[in-house]
């Protein structure tokens, strides 16, 4: 690969993102606070995990439905609120496409240049916007209105080539249509996408992504969910498998294969404790192989929280270097010419 890492191209490439944290202090100046409320429901993410620091992803797009991308502060936010260090909370939200790493426009557009998409026509599509907005991979618009990227496959193939808008779905788009859509958004509208929810904008989005609800009313959100989610492209093998009277073969199952059931009656939680601990040792129990029995106690709710993952007290602002419970403490000093080998 040509592309240098962190470049726009190498992401585009890979799907990686190593670029820095935007920290330009005109952007930091106009960003809205994360306040208490954004605290409190972090706490509400937080909750519905056994282990903290599972909740790192749905806080990272609590932090850009406020602030449009994760910045420094919300960098921060999220060490300080999971006991994690800057540098882990930034190893993840560099890693993901979808969490940005400076500000985005009001609407995030994304192209499909991926294989069937791109032989349909993806690129050209891509190509006609970044020229009409004079941008390229993953920068806005100068009026702030729409933050363009490409995209590595959108899950539609059976309608591309396809664009995406705040993640919701224009199908079997070419440029005349890709472009009046662009067009569309910086005037402020909202074309209704093929399938799927109303549209929103990128903060919106992302608040959903975080668990929370991104409407202003039930009706609203109802509406939402209610919303069309396969066309006839998605339906064709359905229909001409009803036609055809033709239907998947029953699965064989295979003895041992899942655990016994318990003996009817028998009360929630006689074998193993609370529904999530029965779950993790009927995990263990059907492990086929020493790394996937390895694998299911790591994830078992009896586990224990790894070394330096601990909630920090509040107060604590997140810090860059892993919290130590008293460091050096029965650690004798080194014999001259001696060599301390570390564990790992």
């Amino acid at each position: 690969m040509s592309a240098l890492p962190g470049s726009s191209e190498g992401t585009a490439v890979t799907g990686l993102d190593s670029s820095p944290v935007e920290a330009d202090p005109r952007v930091l100046a106009d960003l809205p606070p994360l306040t208490a409320r954004t605290e409190a429901e972090a706490g509400e993410i937080i909750a519905r995990y056994p282990h903290p620091r599972s909740a790192l992803l749905p806080m990272l797009h609590l932090v850009q439905s406020v602030q449009g991308y994760v910045s420094p502060e919300g960098v921060g936010f999220c060490a300080r609120m999971l006991g994690l260090t800057k540098a882990e909370v930034g190893a993840v939200a560099t890693f993901y496409t979808m969490y940005k790493r400076h500000p985005t426009g009001r609407h995030l557009v994304s192209v499909c240049t991926n294989t069937l998409c791109a032989v349909l026509g993806g690129q050209q599509i891509y190509d006609a916007v970044a020229a009409d907005l004079g941008v390229g991979h993953d920068q806005t618009a100068a009026d702030g209105s729409v933050t363009l990227e490409h995209a590595e496959c959108l899950a539609a193939c059976d309608y591309a080539p396809v664009v995406t808008v705040d993640y919701e779905f224009y199908d079997q788009q070419d440029v005349d249509s890709a472009r009046e859509l662009v067009t569309s958004l910086r005037r402020g509208e909202k074309p209704a996408p093929t399938r799927g929810a109303p549209l929103t904008d990128f903060r919106g989005i992302s608040r959903q992504l975080a668990g929370f609800s991104q409407h202003a009313d039930v009706a609203a959100e109802r509406a939402a969910v209610d919303g069309p989610s396969a066309g006839v492209p998605t339906l064709i093998g359905v229909r001409l498998a009803a036609e055809r009277g033709e239907s998947a073969p029953p699965m064989d199952e295979t003895p041992g294969s899942a655990p016994e059931p318990e003996p009817a009656g028998a009360p929630v939680g006689a074998s193993g404790g609370t529904p999530a601990e029965q779950v993790g040792d009927a995990t263990v129990a059907v492990a086929g192989n020493p790394a996937e029995q390895a694998g299911a106690e790591q994830v078992h709710t009896d586990a224990a929280e790894p070394a330096g993952r601990e909630p920090v007290q509040r107060g604590h602002e997140g810090s860059d270097t892993p919290p130590q419970q008293n460091p050096g403490a029965g650690t004798p000093p080194p014999t001259p010419g001696t060599s301390i080998e570390r564990e790992v």
